[in-house]
């Protein structure tokens, strides 16, 4: 007779663990104590109580309300001083498309000499008669010519004599002639008079520069403008410079600019 079939135990692979999905071992080992964090009765007490020999920070915080004023005193500050701004420009901007304003111009016409004659300390005499020739081109703009002008000629970095303008009121489009004589004394007068003629010799002509300084008010219709200084400078070129002599200008041009 055989003997029953026997039947053998199969561990399914698929199962899972016990030992796996509950561990034996704890996580917090037995010698250590658990996290402060985690205990909200120890998190208040040392919040309460801090450990002893530490030394408490007393955080101070800032005044708010002097902030607070420095910073409204910044804003409108900055906001007062856009308005000005925003104002003057469009002040400007409408007088400039009323008015129309044009900037004047100088020419030099004519220039004599009277006296470039050496005196017997080696220094020279000289004596100049300009004819200048300013325009006004603005149809609603009048220029006064108040006193303090000067003008002066120079060669190279010699002055050579000086005068001043005569005080007018120069009306809407209007011309106006100017005679202005000027006069001088330089020293080395033998030196000067030697370059004088060597420049002749080389080139034909002598050049000469002319700085004009005049103060003036600008009158806009019945309203007149605080004092401004006109700067002009003017570059000529003469044949000669022989006394009561013809003298031909060849060329000349001006330049001007004005300060406040």
């Amino acid at each position: 007779m055989s003997d029953p079939p026997k039947v053998h135990p199969v561990h399914d692979v698929e199962a899972p663990n016990e030992n796996q999905n509950h561990p034996s071992a704890p996580l917090v080992p037995r010698t250590m104590s658990k996290s402060d964090a985690g205990d909200p009765e120890k998190v208040d007490q040392h919040q309460q109580h801090p450990p002893q020999g530490t030394i408490p920070v007393m955080h101070s915080k800032p005044p708010k309300k002097r902030r607070s004023c420095c910073c409204r005193f910044f804003c409108w500050t900055i906001s007062i001083l856009l308005i000005l701004i925003v104002a003057i420009g469009i002040t400007v901007g409408i007088l400039f498309l009323v008015f129309r304003p044009k900037l004047p111009k100088y020419s030099v016409d004519e220039l004599g000499v009277s006296q470039f004659d050496p005196s017997d300390n080696n220094s020279l005499s000289v004596t100049f008669n300009l004819t200048i020739t300013a325009r006004n081109p603005n149809k609603k703009i009048g220029i006064d010519y108040r006193g303090g002008s000067h003008i002066s000629a120079w060669y190279l970095d010699t002055k050579l004599c000086e005068g001043s303008l005569p005080k007018f009121y120069q009306g809407h489009r209007n011309t106006t002639v100017l005679s202005i004589p000027l006069r001088g004394h330089t020293q080395n007068a033998t030196g000067l008079q030697s370059m004088v003629q060597e420049q002749l010799q080389e080139t034909g002509n002598v050049p000469l520069n002319l700085k004009v300084k005049q103060p003036v008010r600008i009158k806009l219709g019945k309203l007149k403008l605080f004092k401004i200084k006109f700067r002009v400078r003017c570059k000529i070129v003469v044949d000669n410079l022989s006394a009561n002599n013809s003298i031909r200008i060849r060329s000349s041009s001006c330049k001007f600019r004005f300060r406040l």
